[in-house]
Parts: C-alpha cells; sequence; structure tokens
C-alpha cells in the first residue's frame, strides 16, 4: 500500500466525520443506500462461513493476489446483496474478495479478468456489478471503465477501488464522475460506487467509511 496514502487515512476520516449515516442527505435512494447498505451493521451469517473459506484458501493464494481488508470485503458482499446482479466482473489482481462477491447470490454468472484484451473480446457479457481493483496501474483503471462503461445500464453498479491511492488514480475518479454516461456515485475514500440510473438526479456523495 502507498505509505503515503495509508498515514493520511485517520486524519482524512476525521476530516470526513461529518459525512456519516446520512447526515444531510435529502435523496431517499441515497439515504437508504448509506444507512441500509454501507453502514449496515447485520451479522451475516455468511461472514462466518466466509472467513472459514479465506482460511482454508489462504495456503494456496500466490504471492501476488492482493490483500484486501474484511471491512471492504464485507462492504462488497453488501453492495452485491442490495443490487442482486446476474452477472458480476471482476476486473483486476486476484484476491480473496472474490469470495464475498460471489456468495450473496450464488446463482450470478461470475467473471474474472486480469487482461483487459480478454475483458475487450467478451463483449456480450453484460455490466450488471462490476468490481475494479487494480489501482497500482492506473491505466488499466481508465482502460477498464471505459471498455466497461458501454455495457452499463440503468440497473449497473460499478466499484472503483483506490480511487485516492495516487494523484493520478484521483484524477481517474474524477473524470469518471464527471462522465455523461455515470449518474449517482458515493465516494468512501478508499473506494468508490457509481449508479446509471438516470431518472435519479446526479449527485457525488462523500461518505466517512
Amino acid at each position: 500500500m502507498n505509505v503515503i496514502f495509508k498515514l493520511k487515512r485517520p486524519f482524512i476520516w476525521l476530516q470526513r466525520f461529518r459525512y456519516r449515516c446520512g447526515y444531510g442527505v435529502h435523496s431517499p435512494f441515497a439515504f437508504n443506500f448509506i444507512t441500509s447498505v454501507i453502514y449496515e451493521k447485520k451479522p451475516y451469517a455468511a461472514y462466518k462461513d466466509l472467513l472459514l473459506e479465506e482460511k482454508e484458501m489462504s495456503h494456496n493464494m500466490r504471492r501476488d493476489w492482493v490483500h484486501e481488508s474484511i471491512k471492504l470485503k464485507r462492504l462488497l458482499f453488501r453492495l452485491v446483496n442490495f443490487s442482486l446482479p446476474n452477472t458480476i466482473i471482476d476486473v483486476g489482481t486476484l484476491s480473496s474478495s472474490a469470495l464475498y462477491l460471489r456468495a450473496p447470490k450464488a446463482n450470478a454468472n461470475y467473471s474474472a479478468f486480469s487482461d483487459l484484451s480478454e475483458l475487450s473480446l467478451e463483449k456480450d457479457l453484460p455490466m450488471d456489478f462490476l468490481y475494479l481493483h487494480n489501482y497500482n496501474n492506473p491505466s488499466f483503471v481508465e482502460e477498464a471503465f471505459h471498455i466497461c462503461v458501454d455495457r452499463a445500464h440503468p440497473q449497473s453498479v460499478f466499484v472503483v477501488q483506490g480511487i485516492r491511492y495516487s494523484a493520478e488514480m484521483q484524477s481517474i475518479w474524477e473524470n469518471i464522475q464527471a462522465d455523461e454516461r455515470t449518474g449517482i456515485s458515493f465516494d468512501l475514500y478508499d473506494l468508490g460506487i457509481l449508479f446509471f440510473d438516470k431518472k435519479k438526479i446526479k449527485q457525488h456523495y462523500l461518505i466517512n467509511f
């Protein structure tokens, strides 16, 4: 992890303290999403099972696999549980987060890509839920977004990890937010969440997560 990014995190959390629990949010959709998904505290039974699966996987995990926080992986679980996608697209370096993406909807079509040429060839794959996580390679993130965004539909959810990891990633995230094809966005500092329903007024929400 970027050392500066890691050291700044506690100070950023304090700066964003007022952006917690939906305070000041007037949109019913955004308020419900913040309180019932991002901050949901429900102790899903699947969490324990997933931890056991992770421990079993840890012996076989390659050294180049990304190790993500439990907090992040459980949020991914809740996001899939909220959106109930038929297709889940996992783009980036392999990680145990795949378990959390697949668990809420076992019958969803899950596909993982670490190669953009392979992703480009799968033109018929609908982008119901996209998890884009290769923030160490901003150009990869940018290109992957442009490959996927034209396949998005009003019910699509895109999740981008590491949006504040570097100045380049922050610039890419700001361009994604400004893209006319995207709708409501949620900036959790470490993670960006995008919706595409044009019937809802496009707004950008800062969340202290």
